[in-house]
Order: C-alpha cells, then sequence, then structure tokens
C-alpha cells in the first residue's frame, strides 16, 4: 500500500478524505503525519498532538474486505487488527467496544471509519509515547512510521471478520465495567449483549459502532 507521510496535517482523515473525493488519491492508500493540529475524535471532539505519537488515516475499497465483515462494526475490525499489531510488541493494550484502545483502565487512542463511496476510510490516534488529549500514553518505543508499517503487514492479510470476532468476544468482558455515550447519555455496557455483527443490545435497542 502506498503511503503519504506529513511532518503536519490538521487531520490525516480529513486530508485523505478530500483527496479520495478529488481524485488525488486512489485507494488501497496510507496517510500518516507526525504531527495533527486538528484531529477527529470522538463525539466531534479534537485529537491532536504530535512528538512520536500515532496519527493514521488508511483508505481500503469495500469490495478488497472480507465478504462477512458486517460494515457498521467495520472499527472494530480496524482497531482489533491494530490491537494485535500492538500486542506483538509487548503492550498490555486492550479493546474497548467499540474502538477506543485501553491501557489497564486508561484510554490511549481511538479510531473512526467513515464511508466515502465505496471506500473506507479509518482514521487511527494512539498516544504511543506522550499523554495528550486528557489520556494517557502507552509508553511505547516503536515510532509512529515502523507501526503503520506492521500495521498495514497485518491488514494486508485481511482475516475473516469471524476469526476477529471470536477474539473479540472474549476481550469484550473487560468493556462492562466501563460505559458508552449513546444518543446524549451515558449507558452502561454491563448488561450490553454482544451479537455476532458486532452491534451491542444495550436498553432493548440494538446499536453499532458510534462512530
Amino acid at each position: 500500500m502506498e503511503i503519504h507521510s506529513f511532518n503536519r496535517l490538521p487531520s490525516t482523515q480529513t486530508y485523505l478524505i478530500e483527496q479520495l473525493k478529488e481524485g488525488y488519491l486512489k485507494a488501497p492508500v496510507a496517510v500518516i503525519s507526525l504531527e495533527q493540529d486538528d484531529g477527529i475524535g470522538s463525539r466531534n471532539n479534537s485529537w491532536s498532538g504530535g512528538e512520536g505519537n500515532f496519527f493514521a488515516s488508511i483508505a481500503i475499497d469495500i469490495a478488497m474486505l472480507p465478504e462477512d465483515l458486517p460494515l457498521g462494526s467495520a472499527s472494530i475490525y480496524f482497531s482489533f487488527i491494530m490491537k494485535q499489531t500492538l500486542e506483538s510488541l509487548d503492550t498490555n493494550i486492550w479493546l474497548k467496544w467499540p474502538n477506543d484502545f485501553y491501557l489497564n483502565d486508561d484510554k490511549v487512542g481511538g479510531t473512526i471509519t467513515k464511508k466515502v463511496n465505496e471506500t473506507l476510510v479509518c482514521g487511527i490516534g494512539i498516544n504511543l509515547k506522550n499523554s495528550q488529549n486528557g489520556y494517557r500514553a502507552l509508553q511505547c518505543d516503536i515510532s509512529p512510521q515502523k507501526l503503520l508499517e506492521n500495521y498495514l503487514f497485518a491488514l494486508k492479510k485481511l482475516p475473516k471478520w469471524k476469526q476477529i470476532f471470536r477474539l473479540y468476544e472474549i476481550e469484550f468482558e473487560l468493556s462492562r465495567k466501563f460505559s458508552v455515550h449513546m444518543e446524549n447519555d451515558k449507558k452502561s455496557l454491563s448488561d450490553a449483549t454482544l451479537c455476532e455483527d458486532g452491534s451491542v443490545i444495550l436498553g432493548g435497542k440494538r446499536v453499532f459502532s458510534l462512530r
């Protein structure tokens, strides 16, 4: 996959989406920036910073993805592969439903996916070395560029959703002591039912990835 590297961007996600829409870039392609000034976080919050932290976005044609992947849970799929990539570097990271990276009880990053025509754009931000955006850091020595290369190598294998889900199903139990924001309200995951398509049943409602 082609990688476009920058010293600074407002947002890798915004840049990549604009470039795809204008036809200057085509999937599969990745964008990484050493610093990010106006990144997109959860619930329209900002996710910015630099100094060794990870800011990247990847675009993949939907036709290339596993046939059994529910698009509503694509962020779980992309996030879990990144989680596995970081785990191979001896980090004690886990994935809180649906797409937040945690170290023990502290958030260290997150994922956002967006459909652009027939392409999925996945933006990932992780505090590798420095606590930023109000969250702690992994204190991981890998460089952002090397992490992206390792991630793309793992992603290239395109494991089936069923494989990813069977592993995530076990890890989901760690999410039960946390809450998620849903319709401007916080809902506990303590009694949530995880469905095979990656959605959860919360208060009688089925909810897919929240971003």
